[in-house]
């Protein structure tokens, strides 16, 4: 057999035997980070950080900076009663952010919420109240009548094909009018002693295991999770975590946990766990779930990061986007009632002034990307942290509304040019 015969054949059988090296070359380096123990993760991290990909670690930076400062400015900012009023006012405007997350993943806006708060506190109100329609009763069909509401919204963007910018800020002019025709001429109704309403933020579980409970179910819940994912990661064979990194991560919750819980009921004279603080928890869990374990929040990710792709590969475009709006409506009817809760009752002002700043100040603050297609729900609770950190800092030094909206206002365009930024390098880096 002649050289060029055998030369041809030679170089197949090379072909042959590097095949398998190279596809061990093609594997993405990310998914060996969690073999590789301590030092993957640090070169992970730099990794992270060259290429934009902060996620949650500057709102994390920036708990600890306003902790350490208010508490250093006045000792009274991690007591019971302060850490007790921050969970409590934090979660009415939280669980509307959580809605405002839904929508912001998809890339979109919605301007109504704070109106459609108000008219769900108004629909609670004039049912309840004024008619005697049964409390739980009037407190469904208040937060229904946002979903409707948001449904409404959701039809005329998705199928109408207004832009949800133009739907929602004639939202926010009609429901306000709703709102105040509602009301009628008085312009308010108190919230009845012993309402459900009321229990919202004014009920507290005094007994101390009931904090101490809820903080062990979290653990126990979160450390069922992770070893839940590596389970299904290890039957998939593909690199999982550690057990060790489970126990490091589970015991950092447990710390935080606990300790919240100390705070809150050991101090004398502490209230205990707040039962704001306990719905709100609930919200972002239920809520977490759908959009990280679910067809359908995946396919939100999808329709918020590229809607014609996503209705290529079979996705119906614009029942996601319908429903969205709708969560996002019901969401702030819930929230809304928490509003007149804190505030004595329902008014025709309700969900005005600085709420919906707030509410989507939240979500962008906690790192929910304003280009849509990338966000955690629990980002909802990481911006109202901060946002509300900072009132009741500045509340306990005396300072005048003003500084405080112009402090809010400065965190959220650093959360926005934050986030700009980071889109802007990941793109450099191509890991858009």
């Amino acid at each position: 057999m002649s050289d060029l015969t055998k030369r041809p054949a030679e170089e197949k059988d090379r072909t042959a035997e590097s095949a398998p090296q190279a596809t061990t070359a093609a594997v993405d380096p990310r998914l060996l980070v969690r073999e590789q123990g301590f030092a993957g993760y640090v070169s992970d991290f730099r990794r992270r950080i060259r290429g934009g990909e902060l996620g949650s670690l500057p709102v994390v930076i920036g708990l600890i900076v306003i902790a350490v400062v208010f508490q250093f400015k006045n000792s009274s900012f991690l007591s019971a009663d302060s850490l007790a009023n921050i969970g409590v006012y934090t979660s009415g405007l939280g669980i509307m952010a959580v809605g405002i997350v839904f929508v912001l993943l998809l890339g979109e806006i919605d301007l109504s919420v704070g109106s459609v708060a108000g008219v769900g506190a108004a629909v609670w109100a004039v049912l309840s109240v004024t008619h005697g329609v049964n409390d739980v009763l009037a407190v469904l069909i208040a937060v229904a009548a946002g979903a409707v509401i948001g449904t409404l919204h959701g039809f005329f963007f998705a199928k109408i094909g207004v832009p949800a910018f133009v739907v929602t800020l004639a939202g926010f002019l009609g429901w306000s009018g709703l709102q105040i025709w509602m009301m009628g001429k008085e312009g308010s109704i108190n919230t009845p002693s012993g309402s459900i309403v009321e229990n919202l933020t004014g009920y507290y579980f005094e007994d101390k295991a009931a904090a101490y409970g809820l903080a062990l179910v979290a653990v126990l819940a979160y450390a069922g999770s992770l070893l839940l994912d590596a389970k299904r990661r290890k039957a998939a064979a593909l690199p999982s975590r550690p057990l060790s990194e489970i126990l490091l991560r589970t015991a950092v919750v447990a710390v935080l946990a606990f300790a919240v819980a100390f705070v809150l009921n050991e101090p004398a004279g502490a209230r205990g766990l707040p039962l704001a603080l306990v719905l709100f928890l609930a919200v972002l869990v239920i809520a977490d779930f759908v959009v990280r374990r679910t067809t359908y929040g995946r396919q939100i990710f999808a329709v918020g990061g590229n809607a014609e792709a996503a209705r290529r590969a079979g996705i119906n475009v614009n029942k996601i986007r319908i429903t969205v709006f709708a969560i996002s409506g019901m969401l702030a009817a819930f929230g809304g009632l928490f509003i007149a809760s804190l505030s004595g009752g329902a008014t025709k002002n309700l969900g005005s002034g600085n709420t919906l700043m707030n509410v989507i100040a939240a979500a962008v603050i906690g790192g929910t990307s304003l280009f849509g297609g990338r966000g955690k729900i629990w980002s909802a609770l990481l911006g109202m942290l901060v946002i509300q950190s900072i009132q009741q800092g500045l509340n306990l030094l005396g300072m005048a509304s003003e500084i405080q909206y112009m402090i809010t206002g400065a965190v959220l365009l650093a959360a926005v040019v934050i986030d700009s930024v980071s889109r802007r390098t990941q793109k450099t880096a191509g890991r858009t």
